[in-house]
């Protein structure tokens, strides 16, 4: 763990520079109140007595995801049950139009800018423990190979009868004493992690730096990582959207999250990539399984997964209304794909939802969703550039302070991407991803590097290879 040093550091001029609007309208602020008393959405099947449960990061409040996963006489029953978002927004009203102009949660390390107020997203539509809530809940079932058979989404309540985090999960399931109605979840979790090497699903390990407080005003910097509970519990939203997009394609409504297939100069990319790194690829072995195979805890797995990004890029979201679908496939997935699992902080999910219920009902969709579907692409890709422009900022800037004051020290690195005199490098302590100068970055390989910038001002950090005594001989 590293933590920064310097006096009331706070992340206020990053959200001045996006212009991030924390308060809400008024108008909406009335609107989310009002919608407490007034939930839409028509009857409700009483699913109450099912026992789900959450599981989120330590001191979520926002949850929108509910599971329960029970043994069918030759498969599994996977129940999902998902806020309904759709039940407290009124199509077109002042808290629809700001939620559309926010397009999703900003998370920064000092504070959340939600999308929609608190009193929805951390209140009543949230899933939160021991509360009756309305919800769309999907019931799936699938194979003893953890194909899906059927599945139907309806309009429910839920009551979700505790609040895990992953953390607890792992500890419970490693332990032999795991929570009854995730028990299967390792199960099923490993049965669909592995369809998806086979169906081309791209999957990049690569570090996640988290930014944590260490009070003070000062912040720690590491890598998280990535537990098996996560990537099952991945795999059962996945497994839903999959399900939600075969829903709209075969209505011929909706919208998509979607990814070309990677053109021959990625694939390319990835292939000169693994013979600089010295990573085998048999022949006739695709991306994703390669991919799949590699350990994410050696050096030149780090440089393949950075040229594999390549492999993703092109992602949006394709809207569609009475004709087939211009892309179909999200190639990350390996299948065609939708969001509906996370409608309390990203707004695509409440539309995709609303085409999934009013299609499988025999409904026709109605009519605010119809008219918003062809806005929707470019509201979600505006707010997805924001997103991760923000994300990124914030990691700079916590880099910078964690690294003032050693401008001229020497640290171990990967060099995960190579170009003419300069590259990119990952230096594990403290965890930081930054350029690098010099004419020798072998790709894939570990070599010395040292700091020759951290402007905590500009947000900037660079390196510069270091050949000491020890990288001469």
């Amino acid at each position: 763990m590293f933590t920064t040093s310097g006096a009331g550091r706070d992340f206020a001029p990053i959200r001045s520079e996006f212009a991030l609007r924390e308060d809400f309208p008024a108008a909406a602020l009335v609107e989310a109140e009002q919608a407490l008393d007034e939930v839409r959405g028509g009857p409700r099947l009483d699913a109450t007595p099912l026992p789900l449960v959450t599981i989120d990061p330590p001191g979520s409040k926002d949850l929108d995801q509910a599971v329960l996963i029970e043994r069918r006489r030759r498969g599994y029953r996977v129940y999902y049950a998902i806020a309904d978002l759709g039940g407290f927004v009124r199509p077109d009203g002042a808290l629809d139009q700001e939620v559309k102009r926010r397009g999703q949660t900003l998370y920064l390390p000092d504070g959340t800018l939600p999308l929609h107020p608190p009193v929805l997203s951390e209140g009543a539509a949230s899933l939160l423990p021991d509360q009756v809530r309305p919800s769309v809940l999907w019931t799936i079932d699938l194979d003893q190979d953890g194909n899906p058979e059927r599945a139907v989404v309806q309009r429910a309540l839920v009551r979700s009868i505790a609040r895990l985090d992953y953390e607890s999960v792992q500890a419970s399931l490693e332990a032999g004493t795991p929570h009854p109605s995730v028990v299967l979840l390792p199960e099923v979790g490993r049965l669909r992690r592995a369809m998806a090497a086979e169906r081309g699903a791209v999957e990049l390990q690569l570090p996640e730096q988290q930014v944590s407080p260490a009070g003070d005003g000062e912040w720690t910097l590491r890598v998280r990582l990535r537990s098996d509970i996560e990537a099952w519990n991945a795999e059962i939203s996945l497994l839903t959207g999959m399900c939600a997009a075969q829903i709209m394609i075969d209505a011929r409504v909706g919208v998509l999250r979607t990814l070309p297939s990677a053109d021959a100069d990625a694939v390319n990319s990835l292939h000169r990539a693994a013979t600089a790194s010295r990573v085998e690829w048999p022949v006739g072995e695709s991306p994703a399984r390669l991919l799949a195979g590699l350990d994410p805890n050696r050096p030149e797995s780090l440089a393949m997964y950075v040229a594999a990004t390549r492999l993703l890029r092109g992602a949006g979201y394709t809207a569609f209304d009475g004709t087939e679908p211009a892309v179909t496939s999200h190639a990350g997935v390996g299948a065609p794909y939708a969001h509906v699992t996370a409608p309390l902080r990203r707004l695509v999910d409440r539309f995709a939802t609303e085409c999934c219920l009013a299609t499988t009902a025999g409904a026709d969709v109605p009519a605010w969703v119809r008219a918003a579907l062809p806005e929707l692409p470019h509201l979600m890709s505006v707010s997805d550039a924001l997103a991760a422009k923000v994300e990124r900022a914030c990691l700079d800037q916590v880099e910078a302070w964690v690294l003032a004051g050693r401008v001229g020290d020497v640290f171990d690195a990967v060099v995960l991407r190579s170009e003419s005199n300069s590259g990119e490098v990952f230096v594990a302590e403290p965890p930081v991803m930054a350029k690098c100068s010099g004419a020798e970055l072998p790709e894939g390989e570990q070599i010395r590097v040292r700091l020759v910038e951290a402007d905590t001002t500009r947000r900037k950090v660079s390196f510069a290879r270091h050949f000491g005594e020890e990288d001469r001989d």
